[in-house]
């Protein structure tokens, strides 16, 4: 194994030479690190290519399009939106992250926040987090009562059925992570001085309360995951898998202009990408 130099690009000539260089200067593990990462990149942007063209059928027909992204901390929902957002227009675009309710907000009707924050005819917005923040987060670290929480769990149905009769389109997401992935994201944001801000006190919470965590979630999908509202769940602790294929699965919601003209698949991965049932296997 050594490095590559000068000569070796002078003597490349097409894709399958610079592969055929690169297998023998490298490790089998740094090669196959490269290839996969090359991989991730061209599929990237051609489902991103065809988010472009959804976005474009959203505004011209006018749809509502509204996309939740659930999940416990550091479980890559941030990125898999950045991923999302990247190359759509943001005049017909929005990313919704709201902070934690003010006090006027604190004595509203719960839901009322959120509805201000829903998309507009032929607009695309994604929550980071949404009002299921009562369903989990709130009642684990004791930011809300017995009582706030089964109100809430009664409305949440009746409230997505409102939008669902009005016709906005809710794409519910759920991205599983482990214990032990988690903590070891936790540990790489904070040891790196730009991914610091990420970490809070909730977080470090987070793996403490985690069964608790746990059979809270696991209410809020008994009680919430319905027909016309379902609970879509992102097996897997690869990051950049989860982003490609939680893209597939919006698109392949869609009888958008030019679907597949990227050349790519849009429908996916069934191993991944699983409509939430009571005996579904998850990671977390």
């Amino acid at each position: 194994m050594g490095s590559l130099t000068t000569k070796d690009f002078e003597a490349l000539s097409d894709a399958a030479s610079f592969k055929s260089v690169l297998k023998s200067k490298l490790e089998p593990k740094k090669y196959a690190a490269i290839l996969e990462g090359v991989h991730y990149e061209t599929e990237l942007l051609k489902l991103q290519a065809e988010l472009v063209d959804l976005q474009q059928w959203v505004a011209k027909h006018k749809k509502r399009v509204c996309v939740v992204f659930e999940g416990r901390d550091a479980a890559g929902k941030g990125g898999a939106i950045r991923r999302f957002t990247e190359h759509l227009n943001p005049r017909s675009m929005r990313v919704v992250a709201l902070t934690k309710p003010t006090e006027v907000e604190r004595g509203q009707w719960y839901f009322r926040r959120y509805i201000k924050e829903l998309p507009e005819p032929g607009e695309l917005v994604f929550f980071d987090r949404s009002w299921y923040n009562r369903a989990v987060v709130e009642p684990v670290m004791g930011f809300c009562n017995d009582e706030q929480y089964k109100k809430y769990m009664v409305q949440v149905p009746e409230f997505e059925h409102m939008l669902y009769e009005d016709g906005v389109i809710i794409i519910k997401f759920w991205f599983s992570i482990s214990k032990d992935e988690q903590l070891r994201r936790f540990n790489s944001r904070l040891a790196n001085p730009l991914k610091q801000w990420k970490f809070s006190p909730v977080d470090k919470e987070g793996q403490k309360r985690w069964d608790l965590y746990t059979s809270y979630k696991e209410q809020m999908f008994s009680k919430t995951h319905t027909s016309f509202s379902p609970w879509i769940i992102i097996k897997t602790n690869n990051k950049k898998e989860a982003r490609l294929e939680s893209i597939r699965y919006v698109l392949s919601k869609f009888e958008y202009d030019r679907k597949g003209q990227s050349n790519t698949t849009i429908l996916p991965d069934p191993n991944v990408v699983q409509r939430y049932h009571r005996m579904i296997n998850q990671i977390d």
